[in-house]
C-alpha cells in the first residue's frame, strides 16, 4: 500500500512532464542529481532507458520505478552525508 501511495505522489509531482523525458529533464525531476550522475546511472543500466541515435530517453514510469527503488534510497543516504 505504501508503494502505491508513493507512486501516486510521484505521478502527481511529475505530471507536468511528458511521458518520456531526456536525461537533462530526469536530472531536473530528481533535483539533487546532476546530469553526469544521471548519465552514469543510465550507462550502468541502474536507471532504465532506451537510446535513439545516441540519445537516452527515460519513460516517466521508469523514472518513478527508480525513485521507488532501494538503489535510489541508498543514493539519497549518500547525498545526505555529503551535504
Amino acid at each position: 500500500m505504501a508503494i502505491m501511495k508513493n507512486r501516486t505522489y510521484y505521478q502527481n509531482l511529475f505530471k507536468d512532464y511528458k511521458d518520456v523525458v531526456s536525461s537533462a529533464q530526469a536530472a531536473e525531476m530528481l533535483g539533487k542529481i546532476d546530469i553526469k550522475s544521471i548519465r552514469k546511472l543510465l550507462k550502468k543500466n541502474i536507471l532504465k532507458s532506451f537510446v535513439i541515435d545516441g540519445i537516452y530517453y527515460i519513460p516517466k514510469v521508469w523514472l518513478i520505478d527508480y525513485v521507488l527503488s532501494e538503489s535510489y534510497q541508498e543514493y539519497k543516504k549518500i547525498l545526505k552525508h555529503t551535504i
